[in-house]
């Protein structure tokens, strides 16, 4: 089954975005390469993942002879391509000249991504590439796309699955074989959105574990719990890798079969946020969600299987770059503010209220609240006081729409 394309912002080179834009926007489809295609794409992957941990274990070495010394910082990009050129002409190496040249500087310069990633402390530090990883390949020119076949340089044309129409121009292409053994091309095109047309509306939601998503205006989206569907035939399954013989060809079978269920799982993942935030974006002009400490959240091994499983961050990540295309503007509100213990219509504040309290009534108005629903609402309306800077708000349910409030409670609920 052909996958789902993925999309990626990019910084646009338009000034005002109101008029046009320029983005980057990735197409994923499946390639089914012949046998001796798939033995070239073993061979190209193979090359690629030597150059990156040979080249980390240089950088690695020089660090540590050359620390002591401020004028040497460390290897740099341009440094390792040099030796790289110098390394296809030593004895005993001569083989990586049958691979894509481009595609071993691309690994050197993912590499030094790794690197610049690590010194700005937004992941850890670069890991050595294992053949049990998924593989990719970036082919930046030299290939197109004619019909239902993917060109490529030194291979020639592999059959694809071309789904849905490509838009814009082409800039660069990465095959990806994943774990389960299945082959995938990503054509990464930039393309130039006009301008988005007007909605009407602003939405709070409120993702949980019970419902995946309960929106200010009463709608549920109930949890689809993939993981835990596929959950007993993962165990089964797992359970006949772990019996097999390590090295044997039978348990190799076992474990693409496991890998393969997993897929299955992180594709019906995806389809699902993907259809679900671009509904929301399709549908509303702001979008109001609390920032939610996912990481902090898996830290409790309760409930971090499922937490993981629901893909919230991933959520909240389309919402954002959908927004911007799309005319959507996606606001996340304070961390910390009582969404769910609050009244939306008093502002009184349910100090006791347990996670195990699914509805609560306020002793102040009378009102009784649905745990998640109103939690939706009090982000929608602390979130528009957030990004007008205007007065906060309180709604009263029955109503057309929100009205002011001069509660003190609920002016101090909503932390101002």
């Amino acid at each position: 089954m052909a996958a789902r394309a993925r999309e990626h912002l990019v910084i646009s080179k338009s000034c005002d975005i109101a008029v046009s834009m320029e983005v980057m926007k990735t197409y994923k489809f499946r390639i089914y390469p012949n046998v001796e295609q798939q033995k070239w794409f073993t061979r190209q992957f193979g090359a690629c993942r030597f150059v990156y941990n040979h080249f980390l274990r240089a950088r690695i070495d020089y660090y540590a002879e050359h620390k002591d010394d401020p004028k040497k910082k460390g290897l740099t990009y341009h440094d390792t391509a040099l030796v790289l050129t110098q390394l296809k002409r030593q004895a005993g190496y001569e083989w990586l000249r049958e691979a894509n040249a481009q595609a071993l500087q691309h690994a050197l310069r993912d590499l030094d991504t790794a690197y610049n990633n690590f010194f700005n402390k937004r992941a850890r530090f670069p890991r050595f590439k294992s053949k049990r990883d998924p593989q990719a390949l970036h082919v930046p020119q030299y290939f197109k796309v004619d019909g239902k076949h993917l060109i490529l340089p030194k291979i020639g044309a592999v059959r694809m699955v071309v789904h849905r129409p490509i838009e814009g121009e082409i800039r660069h292409a990465t095959i990806r074989k994943t774990p389960a053994g299945h082959y995938y091309a990503m054509l990464a095109c930039r393309i130039e959105l006009s301008e988005p047309s007007p909605k009407q509306g602003e939405l709070g939601i409120d993702v949980g574990l019970k419902s995946f998503l309960v929106s200010s205006k009463g709608e549920v989206v109930e949890h689809p719990k993939h993981l835990l569907k596929a959950e007993k035939r993962l165990k089964r399954l797992q359970r006949s890798l772990s019996r097999r013989k390590k090295g044997s060809n039978n348990r190799e079978k076992a474990r693409w079969v496991v890998a393969r269920q997993h897929e299955k799982v992180a594709n019906a993942r995806q389809d699902f946020l993907h259809k679900l935030s671009r509904r929301l974006v399709d549908e509303n002009q702001v979008i109001y969600a609390e920032d939610l400490n996912v990481k902090g959240m898996l830290a409790n091994h309760h409930l971090a299987q499922r937490i993981a499983d629901s893909g919230w961050g991933e959520l909240f990540r389309q919402l954002t770059y959908k927004g911007v295309w799309y005319g959507t503007d996606f606001h996340q509100t304070q961390r910390f503010f009582p969404s769910s213990k609050g009244c939306h219509v008093c502002g009184y504040i349910h100090q006791d209220l347990r996670l195990s309290d699914r509805s609560w009534l306020c002793p102040q108005c009378g009102t009784t609240h649905d745990r998640d629903q109103n939690a939706a609402i009090n982000i929608e309306l602390f979130g528009h006081a957030e990004r007008t800077g205007g007065t906060p708000e309180t709604h009263t349910p029955g109503e057309s729409g929100v009205t002011r409030s001069s509660n003190q409670e609920a002016t101090r609920f909503c932390g101002w």
